[in-house]
């Protein structure tokens, strides 16, 4: 009968330990950044998209900003 329970309580760790792993394994599965180098995940430009930021807020300046990212350059225009 030992023997018994001592394999049912395995079992049930088993069990959680593998419900576990597949939970954290999903959740790897939804990044998307590629591997070391790439661009990785990349969204839209504009105010819609932006999260932090009110569209109300979104000027001229911010839409370049966002138009050139990733690259490390400034805006083509100046701002005066």
């Amino acid at each position: 009968m030992k023997g018994l329970l001592k394999l049912a309580f395995l079992t049930g760790l088993g069990t959680m330990a593998w419900r576990s792993w597949q939970d954290w394994k999903a959740k790897q599965g939804d990044d998307d950044r590629g591997p070391v180098g790439s661009s990785g995940i990349v969204r839209d430009a504009g105010p819609e998209e932006q999260r932090g930021i009110a569209a109300t807020d979104w000027d001229e300046v911010d839409e370049q900003i966002d138009e050139s990212f990733p690259a490390s350059d400034p805006p083509g225009r100046g701002v005066a």
